[in-house]
């Protein structure tokens, strides 16, 4: 039996990471948003974007017209970047032109059609379309007014203050398959869902929060944030005062560095560049290759025991990823194939396939640069590391990503 070398002060340090890692998705309603107001530019680009509403139906149009505001604004150079999630409230609120869909299921209510109903008659042509999904439970709480989704769906919010239910439920999400649990107080809400809930609802399940509703000033944010929340969507604030989208993006900036100073991580944040840019130069051999330019290094007491670049073309094999070809570079220094003092870095998110190769190395710890939230690992499989791995993301994130985009403009 292989020592664990894991301790409770990597759960302390885990949690302190975590809190770097928030997200601010701007939901856009098409039955209202106005895009000529939408005011992204290179400095102020929300992480997601997310498309739906109550009422409405398909949204094909409103997309690719946000995509072509998008690609035409001078201001804005890295666009294709920002995912464009879609946020349905029935079946045929659904367009391929999306990047991925939170395939829904109100979990609050007690109106069959909106716990199954809709997703039965949606299925098969998200299938179809081959967009990607993801598994989320809905949960409407209440926000002190009736909203839209109260009147669509037939169905009452759960009492903010019966927390011991509102956390049952999320339990019962997590043991159905849910992927993500979507906190609601509603469009329009007079009060977001309270800092007491997110923080309950964090401590018994272990698959990321998104919470939305009522969310009206950064410190509103950044207290979600704080209480354990990983995205925060708002919609209807940024209607009425698009300008104010900017300062909410820099009071997010400033709330992650200020936990990175607060939490000692600087001094970690050092080493870590110091080996991402070493996973960089092999992505740099990628690129050379006209591969996908991907690249992976792996430390053990601060020395490199296995290194790697993306192979898929030129092995054609599709498992030769990164992270793999590192994977199996360390297993031969080593003599062996568990690797739990080890530190694993590389340039952009792991995919599925290779988070789970990660897990069966047994790896503690996991540096990755460049989100992808189309194929990344915390879309599809984000409990598949090692129970008490903890990750980083992020670091030089810019130049992993630029990277990757100057490959594919290459391509068009």
């Amino acid at each position: 039996m292989v020592n664990d070398p894991y301790c409770e002060a990597d759960r302390t340090n885990e949690m302190s990471k975590e809190m770097v890692n928030k997200k601010l998705a701007l939901l856009l309603d098409p039955e209202k948003a106005d895009l000529s107001r939408l005011p992204i530019t290179e400095s102020c680009r929300p992480d997601y974007i997310f498309v739906g509403g109550s009422t409405g139906g398909d949204p094909t149009d409103f997309i690719r017209a946000l995509k072509e505001k998008l690609s035409n604004d001078k201001r804005q150079t890295t666009n294709d970047q920002i995912p464009i999630v879609l946020f349905p409230g029935n079946s045929s609120q659904f367009s391929p032109e999306a990047d991925v869909i939170l395939f829904l299921s109100l979990l609050s209510g007690n109106n069959p059609e909106y716990l199954v109903g809709q997703q039965v008659k949606s299925a098969r042509k998200i299938k179809e379309s081959q967009l990607d999904f993801v598994p989320t439970a809905y949960i409407l709480i209440d926000g002190g007014i009736e909203t839209s989704t109260m009147r669509v769906t037939g169905t009452k919010p759960l009492d903010p203050n019966d927390i011991q239910t509102i956390v049952d439920t999320c339990i019962a999400a997590e043991m159905m398959g849910k992927q993500l649990i979507y906190l609601e107080a509603g469009s329009g809400a007079l009060h977001p869902v309270s800092s007491d809930i997110i923080r309950a609802v964090k401590k018994a399940v272990s698959i990321p929060l998104i919470v939305g509703g009522g969310i009206r000033t950064p410190e509103a944010m950044n207290a979600a944030f704080d209480a354990g929340a990983s995205i925060v969507v708002i919609g209807n604030h940024f209607e009425d005062k698009p300008e104010e989208l900017e300062k909410f993006l820099t009071a997010k900036r400033s709330y992650s560095a200020a936990v990175l100073q607060q939490s000692g991580l600087t001094a970690q944040r050092s080493a870590d560049e110091r080996f991402m840019h070493l996973a960089l130069l092999e992505a740099e051999k990628a690129l050379s290759a006209n591969e996908i330019p991907i690249g992976c290094v792996i430390v053990s007491e601060n020395r490199i025991i296995g290194r790697g670049h993306n192979l898929t073309e030129t092995l054609s094999d599709v498992t030769a990823h990164a992270e793999i070809q590192a994977i199996t570079a360390a297993a031969e220094t080593l003599g062996g194939k568990y690797m739990p003092d080890a530190t694993l870095y590389v340039t952009v998110e792991p995919c599925a396939m290779c988070a789970g190769a990660i897990g069966w190395a047994q790896i503690k710890r996991i540096v990755y640069g460049a989100p992808d939230p189309k194929r990344g690992y915390t879309v599809y499989a984000p409990r598949t590391f090692h129970p008490k791995a903890t990750v980083t993301a992020g670091v030089l994130e810019d130049e992993c990503r630029q990277l990757i985009q100057e490959f594919f403009k290459s391509k068009r």
